[in-house]
Protein backbone atom coordinates (compact mmCIF):
# COMPACT_ATOMS: atom_id res chain seq x y z
CA UNK A 1 0.00 0.00 0.00
CA UNK A 2 1.55 3.38 -1.06
CA UNK A 3 2.56 5.61 1.94
CA UNK A 4 0.53 8.75 1.57
CA UNK A 5 2.40 12.40 1.33
CA UNK A 6 3.28 14.11 4.36
CA UNK A 7 3.50 17.06 2.65
CA UNK A 8 -0.12 18.08 2.16
CA UNK A 9 -1.78 19.99 -0.56
CA UNK A 10 -2.57 23.66 -0.27
CA UNK A 11 -6.90 23.70 -0.34
CA UNK A 12 -7.90 25.54 -3.35
CA UNK A 13 -10.65 28.13 -2.90
CA UNK A 14 -12.37 29.88 -5.47
CA UNK A 15 -12.89 33.60 -5.59
CA UNK A 16 -16.38 34.03 -3.89
CA UNK A 17 -14.60 31.73 -1.13
CA UNK A 18 -11.74 33.25 -0.70
CA UNK A 19 -13.82 36.65 -0.43
CA UNK A 20 -15.99 35.36 2.14
CA UNK A 21 -13.09 34.04 4.09
CA UNK A 22 -11.50 37.29 4.15
CA UNK A 23 -14.64 39.01 4.84
CA UNK A 24 -15.06 36.86 8.21
CA UNK A 25 -11.36 37.21 9.13
CA UNK A 26 -11.54 41.09 8.88
CA UNK A 27 -15.20 40.93 10.37
CA UNK A 28 -17.09 42.62 7.40
CA UNK A 29 -20.20 43.32 9.79
CA UNK A 30 -18.60 44.97 12.53
CA UNK A 31 -16.68 47.05 10.15
CA UNK A 32 -19.92 48.18 8.29
CA UNK A 33 -21.51 49.11 11.52
CA UNK A 34 -18.73 51.16 13.11
CA UNK A 35 -18.70 53.39 9.79
CA UNK A 36 -22.38 54.53 10.53
CA UNK A 37 -20.85 55.87 13.93
CA UNK A 38 -17.40 57.12 11.97
CA UNK A 39 -19.78 59.05 9.71
CA UNK A 40 -22.08 60.25 12.43
CA UNK A 41 -18.96 62.23 13.68
CA UNK A 42 -17.37 63.12 10.56
CA UNK A 43 -21.59 64.58 9.36
CA UNK A 44 -22.12 66.31 12.24
CA UNK A 45 -18.99 68.10 12.09
CA UNK A 46 -19.96 69.39 8.99
CA UNK A 47 -23.28 70.86 10.59
CA UNK A 48 -21.60 72.27 13.05
CA UNK A 49 -18.42 73.98 11.83
CA UNK A 50 -20.92 74.70 8.26
CA UNK A 51 -18.77 73.04 5.43
CA UNK A 52 -20.73 71.58 2.69
CA UNK A 53 -20.35 68.14 2.21
CA UNK A 54 -19.21 68.84 -1.03
CA UNK A 55 -15.91 70.90 0.16
CA UNK A 56 -14.60 67.68 2.05
CA UNK A 57 -15.52 65.14 -0.34
CA UNK A 58 -11.84 64.08 -1.18
CA UNK A 59 -11.38 63.91 2.68
CA UNK A 60 -14.49 62.11 3.26
CA UNK A 61 -13.50 59.61 1.14
CA UNK A 62 -9.91 58.60 2.30
CA UNK A 63 -11.98 58.67 5.99
CA UNK A 64 -14.38 55.92 5.23
CA UNK A 65 -12.08 53.47 3.26
CA UNK A 66 -9.16 54.16 5.72
CA UNK A 67 -11.60 53.59 8.28
CA UNK A 68 -12.83 50.43 7.26
CA UNK A 69 -8.97 48.79 6.57
CA UNK A 70 -8.39 50.11 10.33
CA UNK A 71 -11.45 48.23 11.67
CA UNK A 72 -10.84 45.38 9.82
CA UNK A 73 -7.32 45.03 10.71
CA UNK A 74 -8.31 45.38 14.67
CA UNK A 75 -10.66 42.44 13.71
CA UNK A 76 -8.30 40.28 12.08
CA UNK A 77 -5.75 40.72 14.86
CA UNK A 78 -8.16 39.81 17.47
CA UNK A 79 -9.06 36.99 15.83
CA UNK A 80 -5.68 35.97 15.69
CA UNK A 81 -4.92 35.72 18.87
CA UNK A 82 -7.96 34.60 20.00
CA UNK A 83 -8.06 31.68 17.63
CA UNK A 84 -6.88 29.24 20.45
CA UNK A 85 -10.47 30.13 22.89
CA UNK A 86 -12.95 30.68 19.31
CA UNK A 87 -12.01 26.67 19.05
CA UNK A 88 -13.82 26.47 22.19
CA UNK A 89 -16.51 28.75 21.40
CA UNK A 90 -19.77 27.44 19.24
CA UNK A 91 -20.23 31.30 17.95
CA UNK A 92 -16.77 31.31 17.27
CA UNK A 93 -15.18 27.51 16.38
CA UNK A 94 -16.35 28.27 12.30
CA UNK A 95 -14.29 31.06 12.00
CA UNK A 96 -11.33 30.91 9.55
CA UNK A 97 -8.72 31.38 11.16
CA UNK A 98 -10.05 28.51 13.66
CA UNK A 99 -10.56 26.12 11.06
CA UNK A 100 -7.35 27.05 9.14
CA UNK A 101 -9.31 28.34 5.72
CA UNK A 102 -7.29 31.51 6.91
CA UNK A 103 -2.94 30.68 7.77
CA UNK A 104 -1.92 32.79 10.73
CA UNK A 105 0.94 33.95 8.58
CA UNK A 106 -1.84 35.46 5.72
CA UNK A 107 -4.14 36.70 8.86
CA UNK A 108 -1.12 38.34 10.15
CA UNK A 109 -0.04 39.74 6.76
CA UNK A 110 -3.63 40.79 6.09
CA UNK A 111 -3.84 42.26 9.37
CA UNK A 112 -0.80 43.90 9.10
CA UNK A 113 -1.24 45.22 5.63
CA UNK A 114 -4.49 46.82 5.96
CA UNK A 115 -3.12 48.47 9.14
CA UNK A 116 -0.46 50.31 7.24
CA UNK A 117 -2.94 50.86 4.11
CA UNK A 118 -5.71 52.55 6.81
CA UNK A 119 -3.61 54.66 8.64
CA UNK A 120 -2.17 56.10 6.00
CA UNK A 121 -5.23 57.03 4.09
CA UNK A 122 -6.19 58.77 7.24
CA UNK A 123 -3.47 60.77 7.86
CA UNK A 124 -4.46 61.86 4.30
CA UNK A 125 -7.70 62.68 5.22
CA UNK A 126 -6.21 64.45 8.44
CA UNK A 127 -3.09 63.83 11.08
CA UNK A 128 -6.00 63.79 13.55
CA UNK A 129 -7.99 61.44 11.84
CA UNK A 130 -4.87 58.52 11.40
CA UNK A 131 -3.73 59.13 15.07
CA UNK A 132 -7.28 57.86 16.31
CA UNK A 133 -7.40 55.35 13.57
CA UNK A 134 -4.03 54.54 14.95
CA UNK A 135 -5.62 54.79 18.83
CA UNK A 136 -8.88 53.13 18.63
CA UNK A 137 -6.48 49.61 16.44
CA UNK A 138 -3.80 49.84 19.49
CA UNK A 139 -6.91 49.95 22.21
CA UNK A 140 -8.66 46.64 20.63
CA UNK A 141 -5.81 44.69 19.83
CA UNK A 142 -3.19 45.28 23.12
CA UNK A 143 -4.95 46.93 25.95
CA UNK A 144 -8.44 44.92 24.80
CA UNK A 145 -7.81 41.51 23.51
CA UNK A 146 -4.08 40.89 24.42
CA UNK A 147 -3.87 42.67 28.38
CA UNK A 148 -7.35 41.98 30.04
CA UNK A 149 -9.94 40.24 27.94
CA UNK A 150 -8.97 37.13 29.49
CA UNK A 151 -7.66 38.28 33.31
CA UNK A 152 -10.09 40.70 34.42
CA UNK A 153 -14.03 41.32 34.38
CA UNK A 154 -13.73 44.90 33.15
CA UNK A 155 -12.38 43.70 30.02
CA UNK A 156 -15.75 45.55 28.24
CA UNK A 157 -15.05 48.55 29.89
CA UNK A 158 -11.63 48.61 28.44
CA UNK A 159 -12.56 47.55 25.38
CA UNK A 160 -15.39 50.18 25.14
CA UNK A 161 -12.78 52.52 24.31
CA UNK A 162 -11.51 51.62 21.60
CA UNK A 163 -15.04 50.81 20.28
CA UNK A 164 -15.86 54.27 20.86
CA UNK A 165 -13.23 55.81 18.70
CA UNK A 166 -15.03 55.68 15.07
CA UNK A 167 -17.16 59.00 15.85
CA UNK A 168 -13.79 60.39 16.85
CA UNK A 169 -11.93 59.55 13.47
CA UNK A 170 -15.21 61.11 11.40
CA UNK A 171 -15.16 64.16 13.24
CA UNK A 172 -11.30 64.73 13.18
CA UNK A 173 -11.06 64.46 9.12
CA UNK A 174 -13.83 67.61 9.52
CA UNK A 175 -12.50 69.41 12.28
CA UNK A 176 -10.07 69.54 15.01
CA UNK A 177 -11.99 71.11 17.73
CA UNK A 178 -12.24 68.14 19.98
CA UNK A 179 -13.42 70.02 22.44
CA UNK A 180 -16.73 70.54 20.63
CA UNK A 181 -20.23 69.25 22.67
CA UNK A 182 -21.20 67.19 19.71
CA UNK A 183 -17.97 65.50 19.56
CA UNK A 184 -17.95 64.28 23.24
CA UNK A 185 -21.66 63.54 23.50
CA UNK A 186 -21.31 60.80 20.22
CA UNK A 187 -17.85 59.62 22.52
CA UNK A 188 -19.65 59.30 25.28
CA UNK A 189 -22.45 57.68 24.20
CA UNK A 190 -20.73 55.27 22.57
CA UNK A 191 -18.38 54.35 25.63
CA UNK A 192 -21.69 53.79 27.88
CA UNK A 193 -23.97 52.20 24.73
CA UNK A 194 -21.26 48.92 24.69
CA UNK A 195 -21.50 48.06 28.36
CA UNK A 196 -25.19 46.70 28.39
CA UNK A 197 -24.51 46.01 24.63
CA UNK A 198 -21.77 43.56 25.60
CA UNK A 199 -23.42 42.34 28.59
CA UNK A 200 -25.85 41.11 27.01
CA UNK A 201 -23.65 39.10 24.45
CA UNK A 202 -22.06 37.67 27.92
CA UNK A 203 -25.24 36.29 29.49
CA UNK A 204 -26.50 34.84 26.66
CA UNK A 205 -23.01 33.43 25.76
CA UNK A 206 -22.84 32.63 29.39
CA UNK A 207 -21.43 28.93 29.34
CA UNK A 208 -19.59 29.47 26.26
CA UNK A 209 -16.96 32.38 27.54
CA UNK A 210 -17.10 29.59 31.14
CA UNK A 211 -15.46 26.78 28.93
CA UNK A 212 -13.46 29.19 27.25
CA UNK A 213 -12.09 30.23 30.60
CA UNK A 214 -12.94 34.00 29.77
CA UNK A 215 -14.24 36.02 33.11
CA UNK A 216 -16.82 38.09 31.58
CA UNK A 217 -19.46 39.70 34.49
CA UNK A 218 -22.22 37.27 34.45
CA UNK A 219 -19.51 33.93 34.88
CA UNK A 220 -17.58 35.70 37.25
CA UNK A 221 -20.24 38.07 39.35
CA UNK A 222 -23.60 36.73 38.48
CA UNK A 223 -26.25 37.58 36.59
CA UNK A 224 -28.16 39.84 39.68
CA UNK A 225 -24.69 41.72 39.46
CA UNK A 226 -24.46 42.03 35.59
CA UNK A 227 -28.24 43.04 35.81
CA UNK A 228 -27.60 45.97 38.31
CA UNK A 229 -24.75 46.86 36.54
CA UNK A 230 -26.17 46.94 33.00
CA UNK A 231 -28.92 49.52 34.41
CA UNK A 232 -26.14 51.73 36.05
CA UNK A 233 -25.16 52.67 32.44
CA UNK A 234 -28.22 52.40 30.94
CA UNK A 235 -29.28 55.11 33.99
CA UNK A 236 -25.77 57.10 32.60
CA UNK A 237 -27.23 56.87 28.72
CA UNK A 238 -30.15 58.34 29.70
CA UNK A 239 -28.11 61.23 31.20
CA UNK A 240 -26.24 61.47 28.34
CA UNK A 241 -28.98 62.15 26.36
CA UNK A 242 -28.41 65.70 27.16
CA UNK A 243 -24.97 66.50 25.70
CA UNK A 244 -26.53 66.55 22.68
CA UNK A 245 -28.33 69.52 23.14
CA UNK A 246 -25.90 72.29 21.44
CA UNK A 247 -26.72 69.94 18.20
CA UNK A 248 -30.01 69.68 19.00
CA UNK A 249 -33.11 69.25 21.10
CA UNK A 250 -34.74 67.00 18.51
CA UNK A 251 -31.17 64.46 18.86
CA UNK A 252 -31.98 65.53 22.81
CA UNK A 253 -35.59 63.82 22.67
CA UNK A 254 -34.60 60.78 20.47
CA UNK A 255 -31.24 59.81 22.25
CA UNK A 256 -33.73 59.80 25.74
CA UNK A 257 -36.91 58.53 24.36
CA UNK A 258 -33.96 55.52 23.22
CA UNK A 259 -32.57 55.02 26.19
CA UNK A 260 -34.79 55.76 28.82
CA UNK A 261 -37.24 52.91 27.03
CA UNK A 262 -34.33 50.39 27.02
CA UNK A 263 -33.67 50.86 30.85
CA UNK A 264 -37.36 50.42 31.67
CA UNK A 265 -37.61 47.60 29.11
CA UNK A 266 -34.61 46.14 30.88
CA UNK A 267 -36.21 46.93 34.74
CA UNK A 268 -39.81 44.98 33.54
CA UNK A 269 -38.21 42.74 31.45
CA UNK A 270 -36.03 41.27 34.19
CA UNK A 271 -38.70 40.65 36.48
CA UNK A 272 -40.74 38.27 34.04
CA UNK A 273 -38.26 36.38 31.72
CA UNK A 274 -35.26 34.11 32.46
CA UNK A 275 -32.05 35.40 32.33
CA UNK A 276 -31.56 34.11 28.78
CA UNK A 277 -34.51 36.03 27.38
CA UNK A 278 -33.82 38.92 29.09
CA UNK A 279 -30.31 38.87 27.30
CA UNK A 280 -31.87 38.38 23.92
CA UNK A 281 -34.22 41.12 24.25
CA UNK A 282 -31.60 43.45 25.72
CA UNK A 283 -29.29 42.37 22.81
CA UNK A 284 -31.73 43.28 19.81
CA UNK A 285 -32.69 46.48 21.43
CA UNK A 286 -28.85 47.88 22.22
CA UNK A 287 -28.44 47.40 18.01
CA UNK A 288 -31.51 48.82 17.24
CA UNK A 289 -31.31 51.56 19.61
CA UNK A 290 -27.49 52.70 18.29
CA UNK A 291 -28.87 52.28 14.69
CA UNK A 292 -31.74 54.74 14.96
CA UNK A 293 -29.63 57.06 17.20
CA UNK A 294 -26.99 57.13 14.55
CA UNK A 295 -29.63 57.39 11.68
CA UNK A 296 -30.90 60.72 13.33
CA UNK A 297 -27.52 62.46 13.74
CA UNK A 298 -26.59 61.91 10.00
CA UNK A 299 -29.85 62.02 9.03
CA UNK A 300 -30.34 65.60 10.68
CA UNK A 301 -27.09 66.57 10.19
CA UNK A 302 -27.11 65.85 6.52
CA UNK A 303 -30.87 67.73 5.81
CA UNK A 304 -30.40 70.27 8.58
CA UNK A 305 -28.18 72.85 6.30
CA UNK A 306 -31.05 72.71 3.44
CA UNK A 307 -33.45 74.78 5.49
Amino acid sequence: MAKKNSLEAAPIFSGRQMQKIVFETIKIGIIKSNLIAMFAGLSMALLINNIPMLDKIGEITLAIIGSAFVIGAAGTFNNLYDRDIDFIMERTKNRPTVTGQMSSRLALSLGSGMSLLGVVLLYMASPLSALFGFLGLFLYVVPYTIWTKRRTIYNTEVGSFSGAVPPLIGWSAVSSDLLEPGAIALFVVMLLWQMPHFYAIAIRRHDEYKAANVPMLPVVKGFQRTYIQTNVYLAALVLASFLFWSLSPIIVAVAFILSAGWLIMSIMGYKKMTSEKWAKMMFIYSLNHLTLLLAVVIGYSLIRPLF
